[in-house]
């Protein structure tokens, strides 16, 4: 089988295991039927998201033209204190930006490599999680804007990492916590604003990933740098493809990436 296009994003449906998919110029490729068969990746050109140019990716699947202009990019993106729609005010345009902040947003702890604090939209819940390769992870606080779930995670990024360690993620070197525990332990670091959104109650979530054998020592694949890779698929978990050779692809990473795709046996 043979597939061409531009990558993006793995799509992602929760179950026991997750189940992954790749869309490629209108196929729809279920990555978990992949699994212990010969995978072969090869880089043809670039296509940025925004501009569909064969412009090389600076970053998020963007030329860095379209980068540092489109409004998917802008700060508040990775950044989401940042946000401004709530007070009327444009960064790069305001509809799009209005349409992204101001919906109910979740601050929450994820434990990936180690316990860690992000922000998320309420309909991208576990779809974050599992792109982050969480094997679970609970809501803290649930807020109405992207800017008060910005400010929360700010404030208790001050006692709890705001970053995964991919190659752990990877690896599987983690241990369960309670959760629970964390979220209670970190509510009186809330700021006033976010305290009245503090979930109570609640449980974790457990999340299954199509892994059959996990890396020892990962190493990363730059199609960049190496444009033609084959390997037998042993795993996907976060939006890694696992390969029976230690390499692992961060599908996310390479967005905007033209290739094409071999399967065989």
């Amino acid at each position: 089988m043979q597939f061409e296009g531009v990558l993006t994003k793995m799509e992602t449906e929760n179950g026991t295991p997750i189940q992954y998919y790749l869309l490629l110029q209108g196929n729809f490729i279920n990555v978990n039927q992949l699994l212990s068969k010969r995978v072969t990746i090869s880089f043809l050109r670039y296509q940025c998201l925004e501009c569909g140019l064969d412009k090389p990716i600076f970053r998020q699947g963007f030329c860095k033209s379209c980068y540092f202009e489109a409004p998917q990019a802008a700060d508040w993106v990775m950044h989401p204190e940042l946000s401004k729609a709530h007070l009327g005010i444009e960064e790069r345009d305001l509809e799009f930006e209005k349409k992204v902040q101001l919906q109910p947003h979740i601050v929450y702890l994820a434990n990936s490599s180690n316990v860690k604090v992000g922000v998320t939209r309420k309909n991208q819940i576990p779809t974050r999680w599992i792109d982050q390769g969480a094997h679970e992870a609970i809501e803290i606080v649930e807020v109405p804007n992207r800017y008060l779930a910005g400010i929360a995670e700010v404030a208790l990024k001050e006692h709890v990492s705001d970053k995964t360690n991919w190659r752990t993620m990877l690896k599987n070197e983690i241990k369960d916590e309670d959760l629970i525990v964390w979220r209670d332990r970190l509510k009186v670091f809330l700021p006033e604003e976010a305290r009245p959104y503090y979930i109570e109650n609640n449980s974790e979530t457990h999340l299954d990933f199509p892994v059959l054998h996990y890396p020892i020592k990962p190493t990363p694949l730059n199609l960049e740098k190496s444009p033609e890779f084959s390997g037998k698929l042993m795993g996907i978990k976060g939006q890694y493809l696992i390969f029976d050779d230690n390499t692992v692809f961060n599908v996310r990473g390479s967005e905007g990436y033209v290739v094409g795709i071999t399967i065989s046996n």
